[in-house]
């Protein structure tokens, strides 16, 4: 194998298949053997300068850019030709109707004496079709309590442009629902937790994407909620009390009274005092 001397800068290389080489005809000057053959560019280039068909030529054997190749279709190609999608995506072109139907909730927590009144209002599409369908559109956050007044700006305009956007949105109820407060969370009416305002607010919206059917409520099927009321019913028959001094008319937790026999005896003012019979150790 000899070697060959460039006496210029090589910018790139050209691979030359087997193929091309059998349908051009023989490989230029400085080529060498093999499977593939790696030319410099600056000796490829002569027989193009000359006019060569073989090397400007747009068919299979020609040596041009669209010699035998094909161009695979861009990602964006293939998802505008994807049918049967249920993906509804508002574009820039979708304007804001001047009147739009929503809900409002409140809001009220232990950690802020104002509540907060969260407006999600809907567009409706293909209205009067049988593909009409109900979407959010623009969410609103009002309260009294100023401390929150940055991340309320924020967090409307950023919810409002992931609504307008279009496509999957209920990705916004896990993120949401995910905040934790570093103080600590708070105890909602009726023994619920929830980790932070943020957490509340997700769960505001998930529970208005259930009711224009954007979710799916999850419920429990029939073996579950057949378990539960079991559970809960013997939870309840162990907590029911059957004896004689089930209800009683003194506070819990009152002892025994050694002179009138009666479960009554509580701490009053640093002594204690029976509230059935009155008896005193203090006299």
């Amino acid at each position: 194998m000899s070697a060959i001397k460039i006496d210029r800068k090589i910018m790139k290389y050209r691979v030359q298949k087997p193929d091309d080489k059998a349908a051009g005809g023989a490989a230029p000057i400085g080529a060498t053997s093999g499977a593939t053959n790696a030319t410099p560019i600056a000796q490829l280039a002569a027989p193009a300068k000359a006019g060569s068909p073989k090397s400007e030529g747009n068919g299979p054997s020609g040596g041009g850019p669209a010699g035998g190749e094909s161009r695979m279709p861009s990602a964006a190609e293939a998802s505008r030709g994807a049918k049967g999608s249920k993906v509804v995506r508002l574009t820039e072109e979708v304007q804001r109707p001047e009147v739009l139907i929503g809900s409002t909730y409140k809001i009220k927590t232990p950690v802020s004496d104002h509540a907060m009144y969260v407006t999600i209002n809907d567009i409706i599409l293909n209205e009067g079709s049988e593909f009409e369908q109900r979407r959010p559109f623009e969410v609103f956050i009002n309260s009294k309590n100023l401390d929150h007044y940055q991340w309320i700006v924020a967090l409307t305009r950023i919810i409002s442009a992931v609504f307008r956007k279009g496509g999957d949105v209920t990705f916004l109820v896990d993120e949401l629902k995910a905040v934790f407060d570093p103080r600590g969370g708070y105890w909602q009416p009726g023994g619920k937790f929830m980790p932070s305002i943020i957490a509340e607010l997700g769960y505001v919206i998930e529970k208005h994407l259930q009711t224009i059917g954007l979710i799916r409520k999850v419920e429990l099927d029939e073996h579950q909620k057949k378990l539960v009321d079991e559970k809960r019913a013997e939870f309840e028959a162990r907590s029911k009390q059957t004896d004689a001094f089930a209800k009683s008319h003194f506070p819990e937790g009152a002892q025994l009274c050694s002179k009138c026999s009666t479960a009554a005896v509580v701490m009053m003012d640093g002594c204690m005092t029976c509230l059935n019979c009155g008896d005193s150790k203090c006299g």
